[in-house]
């Protein structure tokens, strides 16, 4: 549980109809079995106890007694776990029958969560036998105590505050206002449903649409239990669907009718990450005084084994048919922000400089896509390579090649000259490979194009990254500035896979020559090329310097996304990329990050504009509120006891 994370679990195992005895059997040894697994939550089907085919039987005062039989047992054999258990059964309130939750924990019954909306339609007649629940929370006598009885129930861990579980059961989730809006505003992070929903053909999709997309407006973690194996099929027949979804992804599932030994699907949830969510969005709404109820319970802190996948790159999508379509939906947003900036600003000209590196690239593409929209050539498009002192023929080349396939107005200025004379201005000796000899060639390239665009009645197309802006690895005043930056908020791992989209749909346009370009550009080290190359091949790359940038983006999305500390990003670092980086090379990284991250925000905080594509963003208008002189301390801190572990 440490880190936020809670091992959970949505259990159907097999079951006999009007059977408590034998089911408490089931559900004990399903429970034991789960908590060996590390499992802290685990939810079991609608009226799981009894079976919920049990029609007129539920009736029978021999069905009624045999389940509170049943729960009294399943409580005794299970207080010795560290779990919070929901089980499903009939109970009898004031001469009234209810479908009910039962939150079991230490040998305890701490509540009884009744069902809402009693469905009676089609299959379903659960009006015939039950009650709906009262409007207000009051309390029920099972086993000589008054146990708290109600839907507004909430059941909070005071081990781990921002853990907080309450039930909503079947058809609750399938009416218009489910009685988890009202708990997940009075803070339930985890919603548990008990269900009982017949398998018919395309149910189980739908069923996925509900569970994720309640997770997702309610920003919460949803446990859905779906009876199956052992209901009667007299009419209907259940399929035992289990599903885990957290804020809007399906973690884990157990999918109709599968054989599972366990007879659970399990996971883990990150409440963390949940109420760091709500916590972001000013929008969501919180309510304590609408009749609530905080029950509280324990739960050991502990480490929880990460069994959910951490996608090691969480900026790109991971199905090729997802990607292409997302790279698209990428350019269409950049080229259409840029459409509108070159009409705000009358330009008759963009100008793009052009190195023969990804960033220069896919700005060019992008501006090429731009004119496009407008109905203008791609002559409108000045494009300037501007070779220097670490500019190496391939770099050259590919530059060359992208320009005049595109028919864009391609000219090339050889800045040594310049430069060298600049170093004869401010006396700097040539032969000092220092970062005054790097951003002197940086700033006169930025400066060549400026006075282009100038005298062009043009703008200048940024091309610098979303990565390199995390971690100012851009020259102040030098590829630093533009006019409209087109490339702000995508990051590096993303745009390789654009500029790889671009090759793909070149070549299947018979554009071969232009698609060859591409990928030869995809295959070149990332690099500035401002040290002098060594036998014509480049010799500062760029990784080499800051690091890996699959490391940098995965910490910059998880930091920024949802606010984690230093330890959980090296915790998921090692779930994301243990396989291919040591724990020495990502703790070196993760801190190299984080130095850099807090010690070049005044660069971001100066950024010209440009377009919004993800959720990850550093504009200091919008995404990124940062001070320019904030410290690192606090995060550099938890670093250095990382260091201590390892």
């Amino acid at each position: 549980m440490k880190d936020g994370f809670v091992k959970v679990a949505a259990a159907s195992p097999a079951i006999n109809v009007a059977d408590p005895a034998s089911n408490a059997d089931e559900i004990i040894k399903t429970a034991v079995r789960a908590a060996r697994d590390g499992v802290k939550i685990i939810v079991f089907p609608e009226l799981s106890v009894t079976a919920y085919t049990c029609s007129d039987l539920f009736l029978m005062h021999t069905l009624l007694c045999g389940a509170l039989d049943a729960l009294r047992r399943i409580m005794k054999e299970t207080a010795e776990l560290d779990m919070l258990l929901c089980v499903g059964l009939p109970l009898m309130k004031t001469d009234k029958l209810y479908n009910c939750a039962a939150f079991i924990k230490g040998g305890r019954l701490l509540g009884v969560v009744p069902k809402v909306n009693i469905p009676n339609y089609a299959e379903f007649y659960e009006a015939r036998h039950f009650a709906p629940a009262p409007e207000e929370n009051t309390t029920i006598d099972i086993f000589g105590e008054n146990v708290p009885f109600g839907s507004k129930l909430i059941f909070a861990c005071d081990t781990l505050p921002e853990l907080r579980v309450a039930a909503e059961i079947c058809e609750d989730l399938w009416v218009a206002v489910p009685p988890s809006c009202g708990l997940c505003e009075a803070g339930a992070t985890v919603v548990l449903n008990l269900s009982a929903s017949n398998e018919v053909i395309g149910k189980d999709d739908y069923r996925r649409l509900l569970v994720c997309g309640q997770s997702a407006r309610l920003i919460c973690a949803y446990l859905y239990s779906d009876a199956g194996e052992g209901e009667s099929t007299t009419d209907v027949v259940f399929s035992g669907h289990c599903m885990i979804a957290e804020n809007g992804s399906l973690l884990s599932e157990r999918k109709p009718f599968e054989v599972s030994e366990a007879g659970y699907t399990a996971t883990e949830i990150d409440v963390f990450r949940l109420v760091h969510e709500r916590q972001r969005m000013t929008t969501w709404k919180t309510s304590l005084e609408r009749g609530y109820q905080t029950i509280p319970f324990s739960l050991e802190i502990s480490g929880t084994v990460l069994s959910r996948k951490t996608d090691p790159h969480p900026f790109v999508p991971g199905e090729n048919s997802e990607r292409a379509k997302r790279c698209e939906m990428i350019i269409s947003t950049q080229a259409n922000g840029l459409k509108r900036r070159i009409e705000a600003a009358h330009a008759k000209k963009c100008v793009v400089a052009v190195s023969g590196g990804l960033d220069s690239c896919l700005a060019l593409l992008v501006t090429a896509r731009a004119m496009d929209l407008l109905g203008r050539p791609h002559s409108d498009i000045i494009t300037v390579t501007m070779p220097c002192f670490g500019t190496t023929s391939r770099t050259k080349s590919n530059a060359e090649v992208l320009c005049t396939e595109l028919e864009t107005d391609f000219r090339s200025v050889d800045i040594a000259e310049a430069v060298n004379l600049h170093f004869r201005d401010i006396g700097h000796d040539p032969t000092r490979l220092d970062v005054v000899y790097e951003n002197v060639q940086a700033r006169e390239r930025t400066q060549i194009i400026m006075d282009i665009a100038n005298a062009s009645s043009g703008i200048v197309i940024g091309t610098g990254d979303l990565s390199e802006l995390a971690l100012g690895w851009a020259t102040y005043n030098g590829d630093h500035m533009s006019m409209y930056g087109v490339n702000a908020s995508i990051p590096k791992t993303l745009i390789r896979h654009i500029v790889s989209y671009f090759a793909d749909t070149f070549e299947k346009q018979g554009e071969g020559r232009l698609a060859s370009s591409l990928r030869d550009i995809l295959d070149t080290p990332v690099s500035p090329e401002l040290l002098p190359a060594k036998n014509g091949e480049i010799s500062q790359r760029t990784e080499d310097l800051v690091g890996p940038y699959e490391l940098h983006d995965f910490f910059l999305y998880n930091m920024l996304r949802f606010g984690f500390s230093p330890r959980k990003l090296y915790r998921l670092s090692e779930s994301a990329f243990g396989d291919v980086y040591d724990s020495k090379t990502r703790l070196k990284w993760l801190e190299i990050f984080i130095r850099r991250f807090f010690a070049q925000q005044f660069k971001r905080s100066c950024l010209p504009d440009g377009p919004k594509v993800g959720s990850v963003a550093v504009s200091p208008r919008g995404d990124l509120r940062m001070p320019s002189d904030a410290s690192a301390r606090a995060w550099l801190y938890e670093v250095e006891e990382l260091k201590k572990q390892i």
